[in-house]
């Protein structure tokens, strides 16, 4: 994968750059346990914060988050913390809202070379409404648990998560009264994503929904099509590889809450290794969320698995 070589020497940059009091917050093992420890609420996280960085390390930190995503995911995740900015004004009434909080945290050694099968290593970021998890084990890369949400959905005319939510409601009023009744499974919404920020996601926390195959062949691809927006946020290599695995006859869509846009509301597509869920239903419909999840491969798990029954030892200390 071409992208493997930027993003591993903009980690490793990013650690060279840091001084030791950084690293001791910066730098991780891969089996540390709170690699698997996230949030996408308001609050501090293990790591070194863009607070605690220099200009310099900031840049490298940004660079890092777009060569891990295509154009798209990396437009998304610099337009979470841009609204999450534009949340401070309007909570502050000032422009001066202080430095952005988000964390970094490098897993195992980027610079580690073995042209025989290189260590797994990784980074993340977790702030407010951003988490990324990047782990990469030779030349394969996953990104799961990948969140994005926007509070507010919409300000200023700009609503980043509003593609998505046009797509999932584009469907739905594509069905017929007998798909609708298996699709829509509540008249409210849920107070959040129902798997929450569970370390291992469990699918059978989701509504059945509709499945595709009781779908016409243009609501499947609208259904596809919707799919792709979440995996298509990872870099082309990696979001076509799980594509090509997925078994899109597995998949199901359910929806709950209003139908017009600004009704609260909520929708999942689910089936296979795939879980994404989006709901659109605090501060009156104006605070999203969005999560994929990869349900073998989340953090790296399939890769991990695969690497180690190899019988590879490699040092996950650095």
């Amino acid at each position: 994968m071409r992208e493997l070589g930027r993003i591993r020497a903009l980690a490793a940059e990013l650690a060279a750059a840091a001084t030791e009091d950084q690293l001791r917050s910066l730098k991780g093992r891969c089996d540390d346990p709170t690699l698997r420890e996230w949030t996408y609420l308001p609050g501090d996280r293990p790591g070194l914060s863009f607070e605690h960085m220099t200009a310099e390390q900031r840049e490298l930190a940004h660079e890092l988050i777009a060569a891990t995503h295509s154009e798209a995911g990396a437009e998304l995740a610099r337009g979470v913390i841009e609204v999450e900015r534009m949340r401070r004004q309007l909570a502050t009434g000032t422009q001066d809202v202080g430095p952005d909080k988000y964390w970094f945290r490098v897993y195992g050694d980027p610079a580690f070379d073995d042209p025989g099968g290189a260590a797994p290593w990784g980074w993340r970021v977790n702030g407010h409404h951003l988490a990324v998890h990047a782990i990469v084990v030779g030349d394969r890369l996953t990104v799961t648990p990948h969140f994005i949400g926007a509070e507010p959905a919409e300000v200023n005319g700009r609503r980043i998560l509003g593609p998505d939510e046009d797509a999932a409601r584009a469907l739905l009023t594509a069905l017929d009264e007998d798909q609708r009744r298996a699709a829509v499974f509540a008249a409210e919404p849920p107070d959040d994503i129902l798997t929450r920020d569970d370390p291992a996601a469990d699918p059978s926390v989701l509504p059945a929904g509709l499945r595709r195959t009781d779908m016409t062949a243009p609501q499947q691809e609208m259904l596809d099509a919707l799919t792709r927006r979440y995996l298509d946020r990872a870099p082309k290599p990696y979001a076509d590889a799980v594509w090509a695995e997925l078994d899109r006859d597995l998949l199901r869509f359910a929806w709950a809450g209003g139908t017009e846009r600004g009704d609260r509301h909520y929708y999942c597509v689910a089936g296979g290794d795939v879980l994404i869920e989006y709901d659109n239903q605090q501060d009156d419909g104006n605070h999203a969320h969005s999560v994929w999840r990869h349900l073998r491969d989340d953090w790296g798990g399939d890769l991990l698995r695969a690497h180690y029954a190899k019988g590879h030892n490699a040092d996950t200390t650095a």
